[in-house]
């Protein structure tokens, strides 16, 4: 049985993971973890309660760009594997992450999006770049986003030959959308990914659950979990 408490719980993605995790077999939901929530059994207001209070195996971390970092600092150093979805970590951030997931006695993924078919897309789109001169990224997402680009846009980006140009649209009524457009002689190519709904997004976030206690270190986007035959 898998133990997992769920920092950001009370959030649009940390319900939907209580949901999922709640749902998932081999899953027990130990922890929801969200200052708005009112403590009591099983809700905490902050990471350090909730890990003082009872055996965690895995922390899964949708909070804000401001404390996803010290969040990650704490259960890691603490032995609880993490799953961060969280975006807006900085480079010394992530390589504070790394040293401890590396040295210490847990693990982490962390990914800018979990959703299977975005992970496709930039896949796809990585291997398009090889053959089409240029390409520019379209990203679109509801707005109480509050980082922009998106993670998932400079992973794009990255992944991508070329210096893809990055666009991003906030709007109410999004979730989360991106377009990657590639243009030739005569001719251009179009790929695109749209997560409906916030459950698109639980599929990848289990996975990445069940998965991080036997991959070592850091892992960075699902791509290694979904591919593990061509994981280095």
């Amino acid at each position: 049985m898998i133990r997992v408490m769920v920092t950001g719980a009370a959030g649009r993605m940390g319900s939907a993971v209580v949901d999922a995790v709640t749902a998932a077999a081999g899953m027990e939901l130990v922890a929801r973890v969200d200052p708005t929530l009112t403590p009591g059994p099983g809700t905490f207001p902050d990471v350090a309660s909730a890990l003082a209070a009872g055996d965690v195996d895995v922390a899964v971390d949708f909070t804000q760009p401001a404390s996803v970092f010290d969040n990650a600092c704490a259960y890691l150093t603490a032995g609880v594997h993490g799953v961060i979805g969280t975006t807006g970590l900085t480079d010394a951030q992530l390589d504070d992450i790394r040293a401890r997931a590396d040295t210490g006695p847990a693990n982490a993924v962390i990914a800018p999006n979990f959703a299977v078919g975005a992970v496709l897309m930039m896949r796809f789109a990585a291997e398009a770049s090889r053959h089409m001169p240029r390409a520019e990224i379209i990203e679109l997402h509801h707005d109480k986003k509050l980082d922009a680009p998106s993670g998932t846009a400079l992973r794009t980006a990255a992944l991508m030959d070329g210096d893809p140009v990055i666009h991003s649209v906030r709007l109410p009524g999004l979730v989360a959308h991106q377009e990657v457009i590639l243009g030739g002689l005569g001719e251009t190519l179009t790929i695109r990914h749209d997560s409906l709904s916030r459950e698109s997004f639980m599929p990848g976030v289990i996975l990445a659950v069940r998965s991080v206690a036997e991959r070592p270190g850091l892992t960075l986007g699902l791509e290694p979990l979904l591919f593990p035959t061509e994981d280095s």
